[in-house]
């Protein structure tokens, strides 16, 4: 793979050669933050150099990417186990948005990505097909009878996972000010989304 560096360890696969990249860039954002994060510095983190770092990321907003990306199964996780107490359809995706747009900002890597003005970066990934498979997911573990909320297929199930995930990141792409507060945005989404899910 004519890895260069890697501190004398370099890895015996592609996959596992941009998993350290990603880990470098990592630690480089938890110890000075995206705006002083550069190519050079997750280069020199991993202990390679830069052409290394873009044999496998065209650039850092890619590494960036991924790093948001790498955090999205153990969110999805904590999601689900939030979620898991809401027992009717409504509830469950009226407090799916809620939760999301409280939580998102704190994330320290997803977080990061949108108060830093890479929104995009972050919307791309929230609105990709594998974030849509995160998302059908979650709600299909819930324990909601999805039928009886009209949700009968797979296909209203990804349906619905996308409307949702839509709806939080408008929210926080577009917050509006003064920001409503919890049950405030609860109401707002209930009134709309309630009807279409019978509650």
């Amino acid at each position: 793979m004519g890895h260069h560096g890697w501190r004398g360890n370099p890895p015996g696969t592609e996959d596992e050669a941009r998993r350290r990249i990603v880990e470098a860039a990592t630690a480089c954002l938890d110890r000075v933050g995206l705006a002083k994060t550069s190519l050079s510095d997750v280069a020199a983190e991993a202990g390679v150099t830069r052409q290394t770092v873009y044999r496998y990321f065209p650039g850092l907003k890619d590494i960036l990417r991924a790093v948001g990306l790498a955090g999205v199964e153990e969110f999805a996780g904590r999601m689900e186990r939030h979620l898991a107490s809401f027992g009717t359809a409504t509830e469950a995706a009226v407090e799916s948005v809620v939760w999301a747009v409280r939580t998102v900002p704190a994330e320290p890597h997803l977080g990061l990505l949108l108060q830093a003005g890479e929104a995009d970066f972050f919307t791309d990934g929230v609105i990709s097909p594998l974030a849509f498979s995160f998302g059908t997911r979650i709600l299909r573990n819930l324990p909601v009878d999805w039928a009886a909320a009209g949700v009968t297929t797979e296909e209203d199930l990804r349906g619905l996972a996308e409307i949702l995930m839509r709806l939080f990141m408008s929210f926080l792409q577009h917050p509006t000010t003064p920001p409503p507060a919890d049950d405030e945005l609860r109401a707002l989404v209930r009134r709309w989304l309630g009807p279409a899910l019978g509650g």
